[in-house]
């Protein structure tokens, strides 16, 4: 019996390392693929670009020979009658046979129609729209999900903070209270450090709550189930102080791209509204039969003569009210509209490159002091603690260190915190958010 326990608690254990080796840590590289795949926002980008490819053959379809097929079969329950005048007397007879049908190929060509090629040049500038936008949505994503992962490890630092101020209050409370009950300590300075303990508790279950709405933030970033368990590196902090910061070209950045694309569809839409006033030129042609008799068509007293012709249909415009003129002009205001749009989008990413750049110089000024100051905290901490034991300091300055220390962390954690936002901005001012995802 003792030895099935022990098989039994072996397997357990084996289970137990199986599952824990199953869930893989979740890096900011994986977190980006991930969302890539499986957020929303980047699925619809990559089906509008699958949709672009079929608006393309749409209108490349209207070019082509359209052809049609139509057939009708007609029993006339009373044959209608017309009116003849015949020397003066008018004589009725009845005109058709009691069954008719018809049968008829239709072929029309557009020869010459300006509205169809300009439609088919903004059909493969929006293939091009499309593709653009779809690098903008994943560098919005990627964007969203590095910042999100970024709060991530800002709660939790914050909750490794608490928790070692949790434990060096913990034990100097348990020193005092064991002085305390050895008639060596003041009941107040147990009182004290109690309560100390249990303000880090309660402050340690507010970022514990923290932690979790961020991690379920990140979650649904990635498009992640919320109630998937998901483990972070314990380190992703790392900061690089010779990070280039030189001047940056927007040019070739997306959001200039996708607007200098969405000018030129602008303009593509204008020449579709000119040209209603060229002339249409297309082809006809049609081939059939047109069919009548005095019983069914499926039997030999039905007759079924052919029938077919071929013409030119040409359309030429020339007095609309207006109405295109009207069109022409409303379309050069949204032409107008959008190099306003592009300018203003233009002067927004070069001061958000100006404060990429500034910010990313503040957050390394930042560390740097705040980094000496835990370092100082930190000593001013154990000189206290020192001096406490050997009755050189009281508990209010004891506490006091503490304090300074665990603020310290939390500002240092925050700077870093800053700067890998700052990064983000950087990396997306110079173009490059996608090197996140395919870095190594």
């Amino acid at each position: 019996m003792k030895r099935n326990k022990i098989i039994a608690i072996f397997l357990a254990g084996c289970f137990g390392m199986t599952f824990a080796n199953a869930q893989e840590v979740l890096t900011l590289q994986q977190a980006l693929k991930y969302a890539l795949q499986n957020k929303a926002e980047a699925k619809k980008a990559v089906l509008e670009v699958e949709n672009a490819q079929y608006q393309i053959a749409e209108v490349r379809g209207t070019a082509l020979p359209q052809i049609t097929a139509n057939g009708s079969i007609r029993k006339n329950v009373i044959i209608p009658e017309s009116a003849f005048d015949i020397g003066g007397q008018t004589v009725t007879a009845k005109m058709g046979r009691p069954w008719v049908g018809s049968g008829l190929f239709s072929l029309n060509q557009q020869i010459f129609n300006q509205t169809i090629f300009t439609g088919l040049k903004a059909a493969k500038t929006t293939e091009e729209f499309y593709a653009i936008n779809k690098d903008l949505t994943e560098e919005q994503v990627i964007e969203r999900v590095a910042n999100a992962y970024y709060d991530v490890f800002q709660a939790k630092m914050q909750l490794q903070t608490i928790d070692n101020n949790l434990n060096s209050t913990t034990k100097t409370r348990d020193v005092i209270k064991g002085l305390v009950d050895a008639g060596l300590g003041r009941k107040i300075d147990l009182d004290r450090t109690t309560v100390a303990v249990n303000n880090l508790q309660s402050s340690r279950q507010v970022v514990v709550n923290a932690l979790e709405l961020s991690e379920n933030a990140l979650k649904f970033t990635i498009g992640m189930p919320i109630d998937e368990k998901i483990i972070m590196p314990e380190e992703t902090f790392e900061v690089n102080a010779s990070l280039n910061t030189e001047a940056i070209s927007i040019d070739q950045r997306t959001e200039i791209l996708l607007a200098e694309k969405q000018l030129h569809l602008l303009n593509l839409n204008k020449k579709s509204k000119i040209a209603d006033l060229y002339p249409k030129l297309s082809l006809a042609a049609d081939f059939g039969w047109s069919g009548f008799g005095d019983s069914s068509p499926f039997t030999n007293r039905f007759s079924w003569p052919q029938t077919s012709g071929i013409g030119l249909n040409l359309s030429i415009p020339i007095f609309a009210g207006g109405t295109t003129k009207a069109r022409i002009n409303m379309a050069d205001i949204q032409i107008r509209q959008a190099k306003v749009d592009l300018e203003d989008t233009k002067l927004g990413l070069s001061l958000a490159n100006n404060n990429a750049k500034t910010q990313i110089k503040n957050s390394l000024l930042t560390i740097n002091t705040n980094r000496a100051n835990v370092t100082l905290a930190k000593d001013v901490l154990a000189d206290t603690e020192n001096n406490y034991r050997n009755g050189l300091a009281t508990l209010t300055e004891l506490l006091d260190a503490e304090n300074a220390y665990a603020e310290a962390q939390n500002n240092l954690t925050t700077a870093l915190l800053n700067y890998k936002v700052a990064e983000v901005q950087l990396i997306k001012a110079k173009g490059e958010l996608k090197t996140l995802v395919n870095e190594k």
